[in-house]
């Protein structure tokens, strides 16, 4: 079943497809299209058909133009290509029409620093092209209009020395000055009516446009669009731009337009922060903006055109976005979950780096879907390939828990879930897929089946024992007292005492899982404590305890837990050393602590033994031989110290015996 974060990123993944920021996904030598959303498909004029075909044959309008070898080249060299206000010539319903865009090939490289693919992202300027040609052609006809009537007064400063000198001309010069007057009126009303087409193409643009005139920046023009983003109205028409956006200082933009208006040369910025006065406030805005000198006759600034695009929401959606994948990174690698995408037709898959970790992969090994049937235990291979037919059968989700083989040879079980994905004809032609390697999670269930098999079997034991020694009891419970009755009694006695032993465990080991094994703390001395411990060892009178250690030596600690731990260690000893008569107990003083250690003479522990001792229900075979138990004693041992605030180890060699030791603060 798909987590909440699984189904966020489908809609996110939808989001994007219709984002009007155009974007498309290329791979391989022949520029194959493997991703395209709608704004790119509304460019090029095509619908998803066109997905895993080559650029050349969805796109043969564009042979003659040079985005082909473009692509090719950022395919072949790595490097990536990035253009602005770029024609391109694109087959519309009215036929083929002249189009500019702001696009960038961007390759995207492998570990090994080869282009794995080209991401292409592209925006229309077509609009903003358009203005900047008709600002650049009033410039054009006012710099004609200006030559015109430069050479009209040259020619007029003429005919007035010709009239000095040439008074019988006076009349065919009139009329010529007439002539010329009228063609001044003609071009002087036809400028007005250019300035009057420009100031309202400025007013009536979909986009924020406004010209500012002179070193000072005055407003000059603006639209609805501009006084929008600045928070303003038409008031500010022939005031200076600092004077009525004081908040600007400190800001880029008067440096910018200082420089522009300098150079004569344009500027483009993106996604650039604004901070503009709102009431009281600022507010933060993300502006794609173009700044355009318009020049006199002797190429020197007169006024800039600002054509400006508010694109904040975009900026914090796509922040969104990111800090959206982020967490889920964040989320996927902290739950260990690896996904893929895998294509049914090819068996080629995309995976996360723990998606191939967890079947044994390096991040930068190739890995496909044979490799991860392959991987799969044979007797499971077929159940899951059932399971995932079902699935794109019914549009279901599969889920399922199986082992597979590292190439190390070690065994790994997995958990996985999947569903698949269908094209526009309803078939399914990808499956994506989860990952978790739960093999601690199956070896603990292991141990636990273990574990409640041992203590099943630890305390049916004795109780079968007692229950017969009761039942021979009950058969001669009539007759005259004897030692058979002694020996049935004693029986009894012991299998109702080994009972209670692995029961204690059983309610210690309980306690501490639910954090409840809690410690009366009182001051005692250890050397009497120790003496009057382990009797049941005493009495048998087959093993000699012997107490080596400072005899008035007082700690502050849980007597009954401290007493609980030594006799623990001291049963072990009996148990596994059963050839070492003699069992020292020491007990030694340090300045912060106290230690105190149980020393046998028997045959010793394992290296390999050693690390596992404390683990929870740890039960090894010591030299071939197999001993009842639920393997809890030791591990209740160190959780009893360890609530002490000490420390817990065991020291060892093959054939000289062990000695357990444990630590504690002392306290005198």
């Amino acid at each position: 079943m798909n987590s909440p974060e699984q189904i966020e990123a489908e809609k996110l993944l939808s989001v994007l497809f219709y984002s009007p920021n155009a974007t498309a996904v290329y791979k391989g030598d022949d520029i194959r299209i493997i991703s395209a959303n709608q704004a790119m498909l509304s460019f090029w004029g095509k619908d998803r058909n066109i997905i895993g075909k080559d650029f050349r044959s969805v796109l043969p309008e564009l042979d003659d133009q040079p985005f082909f070898s473009i692509l090719k080249n950022v395919w072949d060299s790595g490097q990536t290509f990035t253009a602005k206000n770029y024609p391109a010539v694109l087959l519309t319903e009215n036929g083929p029409q002249k189009f500019y865009f702001d696009f960038e090939y961007k390759a995207m490289l492998d570990g090994e620093g080869k282009t794995e693919y080209i991401l292409h992202t592209a925006s229309e300027v077509t609009e903003r092209q358009n203005a900047v040609h008709l600002v650049e052609e009033k410039s054009k006809s006012e710099q004609k209009l200006i030559d015109d009537l430069s050479a009209l007064n040259e020619e007029y400063l003429t005919t007035n020395e010709d009239l000095v000198s040439k008074h019988e001309e006076l009349f065919t010069a009139n009329t010529e000055l007439l002539k010329i007057r009228k063609e001044l009126i003609t071009a002087n009303h036809t400028l007005r009516e250019n300035e009057k087409r420009f100031k309202t193409l400025v007013e009536k643009s979909p986009v924020a446009m406004a010209s500012l005139r002179g070193e000072k920046f005055e407003v000059d023009i603006v639209n609805d669009m501009v006084l929008q983003i600045w928070n303003k109205d038409r008031s500010i028409i022939g005031k200076p731009l600092a004077e009525v956006m004081p908040e600007l200082k400190g800001q880029i933009f008067i440096d910018i337009l200082s420089k522009v208006y300098r150079t004569g040369q344009p500027y483009y910025g993106k996604e650039i922060k604004a901070l503009i006065r709102n009431g009281e406030n600022m507010t933060e805005h993300y502006l794609n903006f173009a700044y355009q000198p318009i020049v006199d006759e002797n190429n020197n600034s007169t006024s800039i055109l600002i054509v400006a695009s508010d694109v904040t929401e975009q900026v914090h959606a796509r922040e969104s976005v990111m800090e959206f994948k982020n967490r889920l990174e964040i989320a996927m690698d902290a739950s260990r979950l690896g996904s893929t995408e895998v294509h049914l037709a090819t068996g080629a898959m995309e995976s996360t780096p723990q998606f191939k970790y967890n079947y044994g992969y390096a991040a930068d090994e190739e890995f496909n879907y044979s490799d991860l049937y392959n991987a799969i235990l044979p007797e499971y291979r077929e159940h899951i390939r059932g399971l995932v037919s079902e699935a794109i059968l019914t549009n279901g989700i599969y889920k399922a828990e199986y082992p597979v083989k590292w190439k190390d040879g070690s065994i790994h079980w997995i958990q996985a879930h999947g569903r698949p994905r269908y094209d526009k004809s309803g078939v399914a032609d990808r499956m994506v897929g989860m990952t978790t390697e739960i093999t601690d999670k199956k070896l603990a269930e292991q141990r636990k089946d273990d574990f409640l098999s041992v203590a099943s079997h630890e305390l049916k034991t004795p109780l079968t024992a007692v229950k017969a020694s009761i039942q021979l009891l009950n058969r001669i419970k009539d007759k005259p007292f004897s030692q058979t009755h002694i020996r049935l009694i004693e029986q009894s006695d012991k299998g109702i005492e080994k009972m209670c032993m692995l029961i204690d465990d059983l309610l210690n080991m309980s306690r501490l899982g639910q954090d409840q094994l809690m410690l009366e703390y009182n001051r005692f001395n250890l050397h009497e404590m120790l003496s009057k411990s382990c009797n049941h060892v005493r009495l048998e009178d087959k093993y000699q305890l012997i107490l080596k250690g400072n005899e008035t030596l007082e700690v502050h600690a849980d007597e009954h837990r401290i007493e609980q731990v030594v006799v623990n260690l001291v049963n072990n000893a009996v148990k596994y050393a059963k050839d070492s008569k003699e069992i020292h107990i020491h007990t030694e003083s340090y300045d912060d602590h106290i230690k105190i250690s149980v020393q046998d003479f028997g045959e010793g522990i394992s290296e390999s033994v050693i690390p596992h001792l404390f683990d929870r229900y740890y039960r090894a075979d010591h030299f071939g031989a197999s001993y009842s138990g639920l393997g809890l004693g030791l591990y209740i041992c160190s959780e009893i110290i360890r609530k002490h605030s000490g420390k817990i180890g065991v020291n060892s060699k093959i054939g000289e015996g062990s000695t357990f030791w444990f630590t504690m603060s002392e306290k005198k």
